[in-house]
This record gives structure tokens, sequence and C-alpha cells, in this order.
């Protein structure tokens, strides 16, 4: 197996502005792409904003005209499927000739779901994963994924797929993950605590897979000058500081974790170290007792309405 240059994008978007935040995403891969990557992760909800510090207005029993309007603004910046926005990044990607993991808010109808788009060198989608539980007041602004969308791509660099921030918390998900064969583990998040070091280190070495985590460093004066921070108006105030990082399958730390700055973390991933890893341990392989535990996953897509026709056609009265 060969060896892979990978890259992971800790950076701030241009917050509720999914255009500019686009042209960033080409800025940062193209300077990510010059230092020889070949695959390039961004953060959790990257386009357009990981909404840090918002109430929406909510309280239980009521919601205020301002909480509204934020979440107005939040929905006006997301990502539709089949949309210039798409269009644009499968360009990016195209044009660099890299794959490109990123977090994004997708929208579908009146719902926001927090949502990983995975695009190929040939600037083609390949597909996307979202977030199955929203994790505490994100559940406020989020939809919830289903198992229709637990992708894990072959591609000349390997398997890659993507478990986004707390997810990664999920057993389950995770061993659905490596029954799958991911190779490539990207964990797009917004969890800047050192304890998540530690929470990537674990699932390298259980998954016998390089992790890939980014996360953002933003600052106040990322965001609008009207957005209603619970952490203050001072442009200086952190409101995420990184702390990505690249590890190898045996829990090693690669590079990172990265504070309190913007930077792209650059690693040449040893894809033989794989084989080497699940020498000793395969989790749902040599590892695994079947005849004791077995995971049943459910990967239709939950359709709150189904419509059927019936094969007379028509009729109306």
């Amino acid at each position: 197996m060969k060896t892979v240059r990978a890259a992971v994008v800790q950076a701030a978007p241009a917050v509720f502005d999914r255009e500019a935040t686009i042209e960033k995403v080409a800025r940062y891969a193209r300077d990510a792409k010059a230092q020889g990557a070949e695959l390039v992760v961004f953060p959790e909800a990257f386009i357009s904003a990981y909404p840090k510090g918002l109430s929406f207005g909510a309280v239980i029993g009521s919601r205020t005209p301002a909480g509204r309007e934020d979440f107005r603004r939040y929905f006006d910046s997301a990502v539709e499927m089949e949309s210039p926005a798409i269009k644009r990044l499968e360009e990016i990607a195209g044009d660099l000739a890299v794959h490109l993991v990123i977090g994004v808010i997708e929208r579908d109808g009146g719902t926001l779901y927090c949502t990983v788009l995975f695009f190929s060198p040939e600037g083609k989608l390949l597909g996307k994963h979202r977030k199955l539980m929203p994790t505490a007041s994100e559940r406020l602004v989020w939809g919830f994924g289903d198992g229709s969308t637990l992708p894990v791509f072959e591609t000349p660099l390997g398997r890659v797929g993507a478990v986004i921030c707390w997810e990664n918390y999920m057993p389950l998900l995770r061993t659905a993950m490596y029954a799958k064969g991911i190779q490539i583990y990207c964990a797009p998040t917004a969890d800047d605590r050192d304890t998540w070091l530690s929470t990537m280190q674990h699932i390298a070495l259980e998954g016998r897979c390089f992790v890939l985590s980014a996360c953002q460093f933003l600052l106040r004066g990322d965001c609008p000058a009207d957005y209603a921070a619970a952490q203050g108006d001072n442009p200086e105030t952190v409101l995420m500081r990184g702390g990505s990082c690249i590890i190898g399958p045996l829990g090693q730390v690669i590079a990172g974790p990265v504070f309190n700055q913007s930077q792209i973390l650059v690693a040449d991933l040893e894809m033989n170290d794989i084989a080497r890893g699940k020498f000793d341990f395969d989790v749902t392989g040599h590892y695994a007792r079947p005849d004791v535990f077995r995971l049943h996953v459910n990967e239709r897509e939950a359709s709150a309405v189904v419509f059927e026709r019936g094969t007379g056609g028509n009729r109306s009265t």
C-alpha cells in the first residue's frame, strides 16, 4: 500500500456567509495542495457556521423573535444539494485534484442537518454523512440523520469515511465504521477540549486506522457584529481554540494537536501501518465474538411521509 499525504485545516469560516466561506475553502485547499496534500479535511459545520455561543432565543416553553431571526439567517446560509454551492465545491476539488472532506450545514426542506460532504479529485460529489445525534442544544437547530448516510468510500487513497464530533462517543457507530473497513477515519469536530486528543487516539487504536480530526479556530471577530454570543462582543474572544490532530493506527500522534491559531496540519500516512496494526487486533474480525455480541445496522432511509401509487392510475371523483 502507498503513502498518502493528508491535510487537516484548522481555521474559521466567514460565519453566516456561505459564498465567502466557500472561497476560504478554495484558498485553504490550495495551500494544502501546495504542500502535497492528496486529501484535505475541514472542520464540522465549516460552511457556514458552528453557532458557538448562540441560544437562538430559546428557553423551555418560549422562543424570541430575535432567536427566530438568528435561525433564519443560519437557514439562508446553509447548503442545499444540487445547488451552485455544491458545484463550486466540486470545482475546487476537481481543479486541485484532491479528495475534499468538509463539514457543512445542509438545508433540506425546512430542516438543517450537520453534514459531511465527500468530493473526489475528479470534481464529483461522492456522497454525504448526516450527523445521527446532535448534541445537547444542537438539537434545537439540527435534525437527526438516519442509517442511509453512513458511507465508507473506496478511493485510490484507501477507504474513507467520517464520524462527526460526539458521534465518536457512540461505540456502535464506531463499530459499524470498522466493519466497513474504514482506513482513513475523518472526525470533523467542534470539541476543543484537552480530552479530545485521547478520544482520537483511542479510536485510531481501536479501529487500527488513521484518524484525522479538524476543529475550527474561531474568534468572536470572525462572526457578524450582531452575533449574540454568550461569550460577549470582544473580537479577540476565542470561541473555539482548535485542537486538530492526525493519529496513526497504533494511537501515535503524527501531527498536532494545535491550539489558538489557524494552521494546516500535513502528514504522510504510511498505509501499511494499518495491516501491521491488524496483526494483533481487528475489532470486527479476529478479535470479535459474534457468538456473544452482534450489531444490527438499519441503513434504510427513514422518511416521514411515503407516497405510494396504485397500479390502476389516478382517478378523480
